[in-house]
């Protein structure tokens, strides 16, 4: 184990609480890559009529029609939300945080963390989940599960098109249904994320002094104003707290913290496998 790692090995074993804040590139570490040999294997037919990319710019790509959209979107759905095999990366992740008061911010939509056993009370997702739809318009605000009909899509799509009849629409106004990704304010934050806000603000009521460790883990800066700039401003602001950042290529912190934090320029997946070996030994 490098001297960084053990720095980090003994930062988390010293805090009383763990604040982790993931991006989306704890999702690439667990094999969730939007682009190159992934996105082949799974859109060969969008790829040759498109000449799409990666499955971030396909999913804003203005299909001929309801039916070729929701060809392409259910089967992102389902490849990134409902067939999901088991994670090593998120699985590491929870064990280094096990015994701790440990609560998860995360801007990645695809449900990982619950799916690989992390407690629903410590998450928020704050950008929305791949497996809720909301009214385009919206008329109300409340989000509706949709994993039957993704996987009746990606069942009975034929040429990339889903049957017209299950083209979803809002039981309330009609208007076609639309992904609860946050995109602009049409956003539609339900009864659910609210509790789950509330959640998250409790636990940071609670833990405003002490030996906070704040755990960046693949957050880059798309949205930095969600994690990577409250996460630095809660760490000045408590002298006792640890600021960690791991990311290959990102692992940068600001001035004022250098002296109470642990950049981690590496692989994510390396780091947590090489933290847990380092545990169970």
């Amino acid at each position: 184990m490098t001297s960084i790692l053990r720095k980090l090995k003994d930062a988390l074993a010293e805090a009383e609480a763990v604040l982790v804040g993931a991006g989306a590139g704890l999702s690439t570490a667990a094999g969730y890559t939007y682009s190159g040999e992934r996105f082949q294997r799974l859109f060969p037919d969008f790829i040759a009529a498109y000449h799409l990319r990666d499955m971030y710019s396909a999913g804003f790509y203005p299909y001929p029609g309801e039916e070729e959209k929701w060809g392409y979107w259910s089967r992102h759905i389902f490849c990134n939300r409902y067939d999901q095999p088991p994670s090593r990366v998120h699985e590491n992740l929870l064990r280094l945080l096990a015994g701790k008061d440990f609560f998860v911010l995360t801007t990645n939509v695809d449900h990982l963390f619950q799916a690989n056993g992390f407690p629903k009370d410590r998450l928020f997702y704050t950008q929305g989940d791949y497996g809720l739809w909301q009214c385009r318009t919206p008329c109300h605000p409340k989000t509706y599960d949709n994993e039957e009909t993704v996987r009746r899509m990606v069942a009975e799509q034929k040429d990339r098109r889903v049957p017209a009849a299950l083209l979803p629409r809002c039981p309330v106004c009609g208007e076609p249904m639309e992904m609860n990704l946050r995109s602009d304010d049409s956003f539609v934050e339900d009864e659910g994320w609210h509790e789950a806000a509330a959640r998250y603000r409790d636990w940071l009521a609670h833990h405003r002094t002490g030996r906070v460790l704040y755990w960046e883990l693949g957050v880059g800066m798309n949205t930095p104003g969600i994690i990577k700039y409250p996460f630095w401003r809660m760490a000045a602001d408590n002298p006792a707290a640890t600021f960690v950042t791991v990311n290959k290529g990102e692992a940068y912190v600001p001035r004022e913290l250098s002296g109470r934090s642990i950049p981690v320029d590496d692989d994510i997946a390396k780091v947590l496998e090489s933290l847990r070996a380092g545990e169970d030994k």
